[in-house]
């Protein structure tokens, strides 16, 4: 049985019985911050969805700070996941860069209050914030890597695609995401724009 740290997260890790709780209350604060927000939740908001006690709370995290980056990086590594496995890797690049999107797009309206709060209030984590967002950068721009790293994309004369062009591409798309949900518009409007735009991007200049 080994122990984890993230932040300020100190978990035992393969012990079942700390995985369901810690995984409870995760789900208690994303519950929380989807009824009334990051800001307003608090500790008794979170046990009280997650059906647990404040004891608890506190075997597993320092505060609700470290319970955020925690659920933060966890949803991350979901979203990921999801995207990753939506893409057929036998398509073309330009229907897996589709495929992607769709799928951000889809993970991230499902929780529109939790997307929002890792853009308005993970600075907030401070120094704490800094190694989600190469978490959850890295991740991505893996992805996006790969897909452009084929016999097939390097047929179009694109040339090969750099991590600097990659994350810019991702922040705008970070960026499109949250601008829209601010709005409470649905992703469905954007998806043509944000597909148009990352293949301009990243595939072949006009010449």
């Amino acid at each position: 049985m080994t122990t984890k740290e993230t932040g300020n997260d100190q978990s035992v890790v393969g012990d079942p019985a700390t995985d369901v709780f810690r995984r409870r209350l995760l789900e208690g604060l994303a519950a929380s911050i989807e009824e009334r927000g990051y800001r307003d939740s608090t500790v008794a908001d979170v046990v009280r969805h997650a059906r647990t006690s404040r004891r608890t709370f506190y075997q597993h995290f320092d505060g609700k700070e470290a319970c955020f980056a925690a659920l933060l990086m966890d949803t991350s590594r979901q979203i990921l996941a999801s995207v990753t496995a939506a893409i057929d890797p036998t398509a073309p690049w330009t229907t897996q860069i589709r495929q992607a999107i769709e799928e951000w797009f889809r993970a991230n309206e499902a929780r529109p209050a939790l997307m929002l709060a890792w853009a308005r209030d993970a600075q907030g984590l401070g120094a704490a914030s800094r190694p989600l967002q190469l978490d959850m950068t890295g991740g991505f721009a893996d992805l996006v890597l790969a897909v452009c790293d084929t016999d097939e994309f390097r047929a179009t004369g694109a040339a090969p695609v750099s991590l600097p062009l990659v994350i810019l591409l991702l922040g705008g798309l970070r960026e499109l995401t949250t601008t829209i949900a601010e709005q409470g518009l649905p992703m469905s409007d954007i998806t043509e724009v944000a597909v148009d735009a990352a293949i301009t991007l990243l595939g072949p200049r006009a010449s």
